[in-house]
């Protein structure tokens, strides 16, 4: 029944794609006919293009024959998971040149870190720092000198914008390369316990900074299983990473060397190479597909329910809440990595990581080998280990068969649990997803009455205040896209955690996010339609009592039909929203934004 059902989801995403899709495949082959033909550029273009490069490059550049690689890097040094792409570009120019082609930095893309910017105003631009990621990547690639482009991106928006970019250049082809985790800090438990005893005034801020230091150390993507690592996921259950290169440490001998077969591989590709691959051929509704299975049988981040929609709307595939929600639930969920347990991607890694759960779930039946990777046209060619051979370059083993702690990572006949975690709910209050793999059973079914807010902080204010004791359903509503750009409200987990461990049943229910650091108390994010559009979240009272049930999917405030009919919506004062950290650049996007459940996107 389960592989029925994944057949069947495919089956209606093609069906209901076949339109856009066809449109878009038309658009890449004439586009990957027309060029880039570098000599029908002007002496002026081709001057322009390579004027930086050495003599060498430059006669290479001066015909049609050598291939040109574009770099597209989101490297800069205080993100510490983009910090390792420094050095990148050195490696990559070194190979191409080996290899008698040319790499140039094509573009750099902003790149922005949502645990700087936390609970705070620059948050604001979180989440359309993704579109503007997306249009920097087509400015780098429009000069139309380039046969193939490495993509350097880890974190949360910088991933799913260089994705969207990459598939409007959908005749290029492409390879995603990662820079890797920093290795293992303070163990999450503790970080977790540390959190919460300062939320409860129990230690000071210099003990708590203390502790985020020693969990956030050094160079490389945060080891938590948040949005970038699901980002690396995603990648390689789509099969534009190398097998096993996601969670491989920055500044070691291996990643040097991934990165060397990545430059490699880009060229194997391109249309002088022996396999023409673009990516717009790679990422179908197959790939899609098996990406969204990738999420879910990790328990990935929540932000990719907004991601992966806009990125398949990219490529003209057409997804829903529905899609997700219904392969949600035929996914068996079969990796414990914090939050949803107490491992860190190195752990996940050491046990078998992305190679064995690929091979897993094809050997079961739960994803679609027939797709085309950059490793070929199989994606059982990503069920591969990378190991260093004698020469110093990248040999592949088989995956294991079997993970190496059954405490992370579990079988599809024994799995964690029977489906995905994640549950699309519905009612007068509007349309929602909810993430519960890291929520315990208990906990799936809360009704109680509704605080209303409208802005985090005055949850906080009202938590620190001893006014939240009791059974109660936070509402921390005009956070969506329209409103203030759809911040993530991550701040909140640990006060909200403190009430539910005082034994209240409680959860939060908000148009805003609550990113892949979503845990173990119950929250409905993304509600649509957003208040600022006049959604039902927009008519709930102080008092009502909703009831939130992650079984059955609903999401309905308890309150006479025909009352709630006459309720009229509440307002909001928007003014502190208009200035301050940039946001004022982006009043364009907040009035041109599409809703959350279509992917919360300026583009297109």
């Amino acid at each position: 029944m389960t592989i029925a059902a994944i057949i069947a989801v495919t089956d209606r995403i093609i069906e209901r794609s076949k339109p856009t899709r066809e449109a878009y495949l038309d658009r890449l082959d004439r586009a990957a006919s027309d060029g880039p033909h570098r000599s029908s550029l002007t002496c002026g273009n081709l001057a322009h293009g390579f004027a930086a490069c050495g003599t060498g490059d430059k006669e290479k550049l001066s015909g049609d024959t050598v291939p040109n690689l574009a770099i597209i890097n989101s490297y800069n040094d205080m993100l510490s998971a983009h910090e390792p792409f420094g050095r990148f570009p050195s490696i990559i120019k070194r190979i191409a040149s080996e290899e008698g082609a040319v790499a140039q930095v094509a573009s750099g893309v902003p790149a922005m870190c949502d645990g700087v910017t936390q609970g705070q105003k620059g948050m604001e631009l979180s989440l359309f720092s993704r579109d503007v990621i997306a249009m920097a990547t087509a400015v780098g690639l429009s000069h139309n000198m380039f046969d193939a482009a490495l993509y350097l991106g880890v974190c949360d928006k910088i991933v799913p914008g260089l994705m969207i970019g990459a598939l409007t250049f959908g005749h290029l082809p492409a390879v995603f390369v990662p820079a890797g985790p920093m290795p293992s800090g303070m163990a999450n438990d503790e970080k977790v316990r540390i959190r919460q005893l300062y939320a409860e005034g129990k230690i000071g801020r210099d003990e708590l900074l203390k502790a985020e230091s020693a969990s956030y150390h050094s160079p490389g993507t945060c080891t938590f299983y948040g949005t970038a690592n699901s980002n690396q996921m995603l990648m390689e259950f789509m099969g534009l990473h190398l097998p096993g290169s996601s969670f491989v440490n920055p500044d070691t001998t291996l990643r040097d060397a991934l990165t060397e077969e990545a430059v490699r591989t880009a060229l194997a590709i391109t249309g002088q190479g022996n396999r023409f691959t673009p990516i717009g051929r790679v990422i179908d509704e197959k790939a899609m597909v098996n990406g969204i299975i990738g999420l879910h049988t990790t328990g990935g981040s929540t932000n990719h329910v907004l991601h992966l929609v806009a990125m398949a709307k990219a490529a003209g595939i057409v997804l829903t809440l529905e899609d997700l929600s219904d392969l949600a639930e035929c996914t068996p969920l079969l990796a414990r990595v914090y939050p949803n347990g107490m491992a860190d991607v190195n752990h996940f890694h050491a046990a078998g990581g992305l190679p064995y759960l690929i091979g897993e779930l094809l050997r079961e039946g739960h994803l679609h080998d027939d797709v085309t990777t950059i490793m070929g046209e199989s994606l059982s060619l990503m069920a591969q280990e990378p190991k260093l051979s004698a020469d110093g370059g990248v040999e592949w083993k088989p995956a294991p068969k079997e993970g190496g702690n059954t405490n992370i990572l579990s079988t599809v006949k024994k799995p964690f649990r029977a489906d995905g975690g994640l549950k699309m709910l519905d009612g007068n209050i509007g349309r929602a997803v909810i993430k519960t793999s890291a929520v315990k059973e208990e906990y799936h079914i809360i009704e109680a009455p509704v605080r209303i807010f409208d802005t985090q902080h005055g949850i906080r204010d009202a938590f620190e205040a001893d006014e939240l004791n009791m059974d109660v359903i936070a509402v921390c509503r005009f956070q969506g896209p329209q409103a203030n750009g759809m911040p993530e409200l991550h701040k909140l987990t640990p006060p909200l955690g403190v009430l539910q461990d005082r034994g209240y049943k409680v959860a939060l229910v908000t148009d805003g996010r609550m990113s892949g650091a979503s845990g173990k108390v119950p929250a409905a994010i993304h509600c649509t339609p957003e208040a600022k559009a006049g959604g039902g979240i927009a008519k709930l009272r102080d008092g009502d009592v909703v009831r939130l049930n992650a079984k059955t999917g609903e999401l309905v405030a308890l309150v006479d039909e025909a009352e709630w009919a006459a309720r009229e919506l509440a307002t909001a004062d928007m003014s502190g929203n208009e200035f301050g950290m940039g946001v004022e650049l982006f009043h364009a996007f907040r009035a041109n934004v599409s809703t959350a459940d279509t992917g919360a996107s300026v583009l297109g």
